[in-house]
């Protein structure tokens, strides 16, 4: 096999390699005010490298606000607006003082496959967190208790969902 041969083998099989691996995932997180977007940092920069015993993955796009852990990603983003189908006689999830929005047609499903976006209500700004269907129901509250915690701490409280 001849040296260039060898050489465009190694470059394909680098790409293939590249390929299989973590994509990795876009943030795209709304316009903030200037105390929501310092909040947001706050949050973000205090997020763990592992969320329910998957690795933080890279992020592109609005990366300061927010960020993933495993594959396919948990993504939780800073700074979104009120959940479409959330109204005044939607329940919560609650994990400690947080109150976590899942829409009905998830949260009364039998199927544990569905996927999960979830919102909290209780703090501002609001953090959205998706939940792939194959880490629940683990993953689901696992990841709402660990960044429930750091919510507490880093986000102002503003109501309480029930």
């Amino acid at each position: 096999m001849s040296l260039w041969t060898r050489g465009a083998a190694a470059s394909a099989a680098a790409l293939l390699l590249s390929a299989c691996g973590p994509s990795s995932v876009e943030i795209h997180a709304p316009e903030l005010s200037k105390a929501d977007a310092a909040a947001c940092r706050t949050l973000v920069g205090d997020l763990p490298d592992r969320l329910a015993g998957h690795a933080r993955v890279e992020t592109t796009g609005d990366t300061r606000y927010g960020a993933a852990w495993g594959d396919p990603a948990i993504v939780l983003t800073c700074g979104v607006g009120r959940p479409a189908g959330f109204n005044d006689t939607s329940s919560c999830v609650t994990m400690n003082r947080t109150g976590w929005f899942v829409p009905d047609s998830v949260l009364l499903s039998s199927d544990e496959t569905r996927d999960v976006t979830t919102t909290e209500l209780n703090y501002r700004p609001r953090v959205r967190l998706f939940v792939p269907g194959g880490y629940r129901p683990e993953g689901f509250t696992n990841s709402i208790g660990e960044i429930g915690r750091l919510i507490e701490h880093d986000l102002r409280r503003t109501g309480r969902c029930h």
